[in-house]
């Protein structure tokens, strides 16, 4: 078996063995086989596409090229949750406290923003000496502990993926949806929960741009799920517009906190509360997931929910008090408005140019060593549907640099579009996990 046979098998479109793939993940993760022929096998792939056979036999070879996290001496059902990224998706922060204080234990590894979408890990260290870099019994232990822990993925956790991921970004190979589910699919399995609920994004500011193929997305992921034996609920959610009304990773923070406090955007909300609902649901503590969702609306009434994220925030080297007053959090110095150019109703707002005017502003990065602003940002005054008059404030830049601050005016002059006809609000769910059968 060579890795030459192996590519031009792919590229001729024969299906290929769980053992030819496994030598082609094994082989590239210890260094045996180059880039250049990885690269040739995944635009084969691009192009070809995959079987359910070949897609779980990729993903099961990634989930294996490094350590499985072993969570069985926390009790109970434990579930994980995954988004696939946006621009305003500060979930994580408001999602775990909650279900958490559900009593479902929640033990969860996130990531850094690449581009134009957040990460978890970024907002999170907007809290002075919130450690992101837990050790494996130090993770366990904080779970069996306090019910939940966030903290980011280790080196030794899917190294195969992160390989790979790496090398689709550098070789135009990255939008094929059974590489994307197997990348995903790897990461979630390696991360030892029971069950997973996906998050998965739709849109202009999402990695798949139409909800017929964020559908097949999803739906490669529940079959993924099946065949590992894990129970997989899908959510399709609309990432046309961002997510609340907050964009930058410490005016996302105070977000979250404020729906804590019962607050918050209505899509972000909307968006939270299905999500834990479904958590609960599926961990147990719900005969159902409208009942689920109930219980996670009674921890931010009774405060329990608030409670666990200073829990967490004391328990990973920070202090509750940056929780109980958002305002101890370091913001950008300056701050401005952006305005209507005409009156009317807004049509829409382009996430993606959001995104990277947020980026512009110092809080994205290109690579993942890239620093980043975490007290830079945007927030949306006026969303889809709603009637604005002619100068009046559309949403404020919070900056730190004229300059930056101007190449951000730039591309937010293109984001909004404003027009007479009253589009109506969005929706920002477009499909449950019923809707999966």
């Amino acid at each position: 078996m060579n890795a030459l046979d192996i590519i031009n098998e792919k590229r001729r479109g024969r299906e290929l063995s769980a053992e030819e793939i496994s030598f082609l993940v094994n082989g590239y993760t210890d260094g045996n086989i180059p880039d250049y022929q990885v690269s040739a096998f995944l635009m084969a792939v691009c192009l070809n596409g995959m079987s359910d056979a070949e897609t779980a036999a990729l993903t099961f070879a990634m989930r294996d090229s490094g350590k499985i996290m072993d969570l069985s001496q926390i009790s109970g059902i434990k579930v994980d949750k995954h988004s696939t990224g946006g621009v305003g998706d500060k979930t994580t922060i408001s999602l775990i406290p909650i279900v958490s204080a559900a009593g479902v234990p929640c033990a969860k590894l996130s990531g850094r923003g690449l581009g134009f979408t957040g990460g978890t890990l970024d907002k999170l260290e907007c809290f002075p000496g919130f450690r992101t870099d837990l050790s494996d019994d130090e993770f366990v232990r904080q779970v069996k502990t306090i019910g939940a822990a966030i903290s980011g993925q280790t080196d030794d956790l899917t190294p195969a993926d992160r390989k790979l991921y790496a090398l689709r970004d550098a070789s135009g190979t990255v939008e094929s949806i059974p590489l994307i589910a197997s990348s995903i699919m790897s990461k979630k399995l390696a991360s030892g929960a029971d069950t997973i609920v996906l998050d998965v994004k739709t849109g202009a500011g999402a990695f798949m741009k139409t909800e017929e193929d964020s559908v097949r997305l999803a739906k490669a992921m529940i079959e993924l799920g099946k065949i590992a034996g894990h129970r997989v609920s899908c959510f399709i959610t609309d990432m046309n517009e961002p997510l609340g009304n907050a964009v930058g990773n410490v005016y996302e923070v105070m977000e979250a906190v404020e729906l804590l406090k019962g607050n918050g955007p209505a899509d972000y909300r909307e968006l939270v509360l299905s999500l834990a609902g479904e958590m609960i649901f599926e961990g147990g503590k719900a005969d159902s997931a409208a009942q689920g969702r109930t219980r996670a609306e009674k921890t931010i009434e009774d405060g329990s929910a608030l409670e666990q994220l200073c829990r967490i925030l004391d328990a990973q080297g920070s202090n509750r008090k940056y929780v109980l007053d958002t305002g101890l959090l370091e913001t950008a110095a300056e701050e401005e408005t952006f305005s209507a150019p005409h009156s009317g109703y807004i049509q829409g707002i382009q996430a993606e140019l959001v995104g990277r005017a947020e980026a512009a502003l110092g809080g994205g990065r290109e690579t993942k060593e890239d620093p980043i602003d975490l007290s830079v940002g945007l927030t949306l005054l006026k969303k889809t549907g709603d009637y604005v008059q002619e100068g009046e404030p559309l949403l404020a830049v919070h900056f730190n640099s004229r300059e930056k601050a101007d190449a951000a005016r730039e591309l937010l002059a293109k984001a909004y579009t404003i027009g007479a006809a009253d589009p109506g609000k969005k929706q920002v769910i477009k499909k449950r996990p019923e809707d999966f059968g």
